[in-house]
């Protein structure tokens, strides 16, 4: 039995049909009779590539990093202008030493040019993998000189590497970790810098100082100084640090933010052992330190970042204990009270004690407050769980500043006999200075903090 057909259904009037083609060849007539459906090229599809790559030269970076959005195809034609010679030359300006303009403004303007490219590479390359992307970059960037690690003679005068790490900061902005591991070990691989790194922090410090100030630029301009957020610079130092023990940290950290020589920009790595330093020499180590305690990662537990400092205090050798006091008051409170409350709970009770007493003399030096060294002194004593552990540890402090005031004495007066009642008395009156203060400090001391 056959099936009824239902013909019901409303059938859609002809009128619409020829409305419909009225406005269509309305349309056609606009664009001309050989018209065709619009391709992912736009109207850009009727123009030459040559006459397209002319435009190009026409607009500023920022706006063919605007044109690279438009579709696949305009931004796999601008990857295509960017591999060709004429379009490198332009992009990749290498003016890297000419820096005469008055007020440096040359260096700002060829900054945000890396700034700019690194914009239309992140987004010319956004459908390309990591690897690709990598890649790709590689090959378009190898061709400056000044951005291989050791491609230029006169780095100190150079801004290649400053441009590379704005470069590759615009570039790999709001990556996930992930990814920026792969970009890390591209790098390494590109540069060979673990080797290099394993050179440094296994020879004599100073033996290859060529090496450490490149080491130093390519960590400080490439990779570490051009982030806004700092956990995004501690991510960075981590990838640096974490591969090493705690003592080839310790030398890299020295490496890359220790004080440097104003001639040569060469690590100088006697300054922590010969004279007491400034403040200024000690900044870039005590940021670093302070980056590392306040990344918040599981990387970096605060007794990871006390264990670097106590290994950083004897880069090369043992420092003067004033400019390791220096170097913690500069880190912060914090980090300063972890760092003397680990001493405290480790029985180290004589270093503790000597160690305030230079943090008393950098106060006075500097001219900060004293009530801040007395304010810590008073937060130690509470790490103590008995009366007895914090009073001998308050008898330690007032000898250590004896002993420390009969040290320095020593060193300017020279030994002298112990017939010399002269100095007998001296002696005297210092220690009997210290056991005036040892009671004082058991008096104050044993009350309960008020603020």
């Amino acid at each position: 039995m056959a099936s009824r057909i239902n013909t019901s259904f409303t059938l859609i009037p002809n009128q619409k049909h020829k409305r419909s083609n009225r406005r269509t060849s309305c349309y056609s007539k606009t664009l001309g009779s050989g018209f065709q459906p619009i391709s992912t090229f736009g109207n850009f599809k009727v123009l030459p590539l040559e006459i397209f790559q002319i435009i190009l030269k026409y607009l500023s970076v920022k706006d063919i990093s605007m044109l690279s959005m438009v579709s696949k195809t305009v931004s796999r034609h601008i990857v295509n202008y960017i591999s060709t010679s004429s379009g490198s030359k332009r992009l990749l300006l290498q003016d890297f030493h000419n820096l005469e303009l008055p007020g440096r403004r040359q260096d700002s303007a060829i900054l945000e040019h890396y700034r700019s490219l690194g914009l239309l590479f992140k987004r010319c390359t956004l459908l390309l993998s990591t690897k690709e992307r990598l890649k790709y970059t590689h090959k378009i960037l190898t061709e400056v000189s000044c951005f291989k690690f050791s491609g230029c003679a006169a780095p100190m005068q150079c801004l290649g590497f400053t441009c590379y790490g704005m470069f590759l900061q615009t570039l790999t902005a709001g990556w996930d970790e992930l990814e920026c591991h792969r970009v890390y070990n591209f790098l390494c691989e590109l540069t060979n810098l673990c080797r290099k790194m394993q050179i440094v922090v296994c020879s004599k410090p100073g033996s290859a100082r060529k090496l450490e100030l490149r080491i130093r630029l390519f960590c400080r301009n490439v990779l570490l100084d051009h982030w806004t957020h700092r956990s995004d610079s501690a991510f960075w130092l981590t990838q640096i640090l974490k591969p090493w023990p705690m003592v080839n940290q310790a030398r890299l950290l020295y490496i890359i933010f220790g004080p440097i020589s104003p001639q040569d920009g060469q690590v100088v790595w006697q300054k922590m052992i010969e004279e007491p330093t400034d403040e200024f020499s000690l900044k870039g180590l005590a940021d670093a330190i302070k980056l590392l305690y306040d990344s918040g990662t599981k990387e970096w537990t605060a007794d990871d970042v006390i264990n670097l400092v106590d290994e950083l205090s004897v880069v090369p050798h043992e420092w003067l204990l004033e400019n390791n006091a220096r170097l913690l008051m500069l880190t912060g409170n914090n980090i300063c009270l972890t760092f003397m409350a680990s001493k405290a709970v480790n029985g180290r009770v004589i270093e503790l004690a000597r160690f305030i007493v230079f943090l008393a003399l950098v106060c006075e030096k500097e001219l900060y407050c004293m009530d801040w060294t007395v304010k810590m002194m008073q937060r130690v004593c509470k790490v103590f769980s008995t009366p007895v552990e914090r009073n001998n540890f308050l008898q330690n402090v007032a000898n250590a500043f004896a002993c420390v005031t009969m040290e320095m004495l020593q060193s300017i007066m020279g030994d002298r006999d112990q017939d010399d009642r002269s100095f007998l008395n001296l002696f005297h009156l210092v220690h009997a200075q210290a056991n005036f203060h040892k009671e004082v400090l058991y008096l104050t001391m044993n009350t309960p903090l008020s603020t």
